[in-house]
């Protein structure tokens, strides 16, 4: 029997070739080295984190954050190359739920609602 972790590497490397991953990459890296799309997008990501993080922690977040939020999207979204990054990141993230529930199929089935009529 293999070592799960060994599985585990050998699913790293075949995320890292694949496409969906080098498509993101590609994205990545063009948004990356235009300075005013990086700029853009690295503004877009800190007001999501921040947006975030006060939800985390149950702050409430004031309307002049939302409008400032919503007029970064909007922003962001008028960037062709910033729009091909996020649909990227989109598909990749389907593939990495769509393995994680194929990962966590032995626990569903094992906690799954066929063992809770035991009595």
């Amino acid at each position: 029997m293999a070592n799960i972790y060994d599985l585990a590497y050998d699913l790293e490397k075949g995320l890292r070739n694949s496409q969906e991953f080098q498509q993101l990459k590609e994205a990545y890296d063009k948004v990356m080295n235009d300075p005013s799309a990086k700029q853009m997008f690295d503004n877009f990501r800190e007001t999501q984190l921040d947006l975030q993080q006060k939800q985390m922690q149950g702050e409430e977040i004031s309307e002049e954050e939302v409008e400032k939020a919503r007029q970064v999207v909007e922003l962001v979204q008028q960037n062709e190359d910033i729009n091909k990054l996020m649909e990227e990141e989109q598909r990749l993230n389907t593939v990495i739920s769509d393995i994680s529930q194929i990962i966590t199929k032995p626990l569903e089935e094992l906690y799954g609602s066929d063992n809770n009529d035991v009595q």
